[in-house]
C-alpha cells in the first residue's frame, strides 16, 4: 500500500514538499455530467435561460474555479497555470457532459485543479436553470486522463472503476 504523503511520521497533517521533484509539462482532462429536463436542454441551447448564455457563464466559473483549486482544498499547491480550458459534449437530448483540460509547467499536476473546473462549471449550469429544473443531476465526476511527472500517464477505464 501506498505511503499517505500528506501526513507525517506523527501523523500531523502536512503539505507536501515538491521542492526536489522535476518541472516537467503536465495535464490533467476532467469531467462532469448534468442530467436534465429536455425542455431545460433545449432552454440552454436556444440561449433562452432569463440568466444569460448558460454554458458560457459555466465556462468562465470553471475557469475561475480551477485558478482557486488551492484556497478550496487544504495542502493543494498553489499553481501558475498555463491553460485552462471547458468543452461540453452530449450524448443525448438531456444531459451536458463537461469535459476541462488544465496545463502547468511545474512540479506538481494539475488533476485537483481539472476535477475542480469541471464540477464548478456543472454546479454553475445547475445554478442558472435551478428555477427551471430543481430535479438536475450533477453526476460521472473523474479525472479522464493525466499527463506528466514521476507517475507518467493515467487514463480513465471505465470497465475497471
Amino acid at each position: 500500500m501506498t505511503q499517505l504523503t500528506h501526513f507525517d511520521e506523527q501523523g500531523a497533517s502536512r503539505m507536501v514538499d515538491v521542492g526536489n521533484k522535476e518541472i516537467t509539462d503536465r495535464v490533467a482532462v476532467a469531467h462532469a455530467k448534468v442530467i436534465m429536463k429536455t425542455e431545460t436542454f433545449n432552454l440552454i441551447m436556444d440561449r433562452k435561460v432569463q440568466k444569460g448564455d448558460v454554458l458560457e457563464v459555466a465556462r468562465v466559473a470553471g475557469i475561475m474555479a480551477a485558478k482557486q483549486t488551492s484556497t478550496l482544498i487544504p495542502m493543494c499547491h498553489p499553481l501558475n497555470l498555463t491553460s485552462v480550458k471547458i468543452d461540453y459534449g452530449n450524448n443525448a437530448v438531456n444531459e451536458i457532459d463537461v469535459f476541462s483540460e488544465v496545463r502547468v509547467t511545474g512540479k506538481t499536476g494539475v488533476e485537483m485543479e481539472a476535477i475542480t473546473a469541471a464540477t464548478i462549471c456543472a454546479i454553475t449550469i445547475y445554478d442558472m436553470c435551478k428555477s427551471v429544473d430543481k430535479g438536475m443531476v450533477i453526476c460521472d465526476i473523474h479525472l479522464v486522463k493525466k499527463s506528466g511527472g514521476k507517475s507518467g500517464t493515467f487514463v480513465f477505464d471505465k470497465e475497471s472503476s
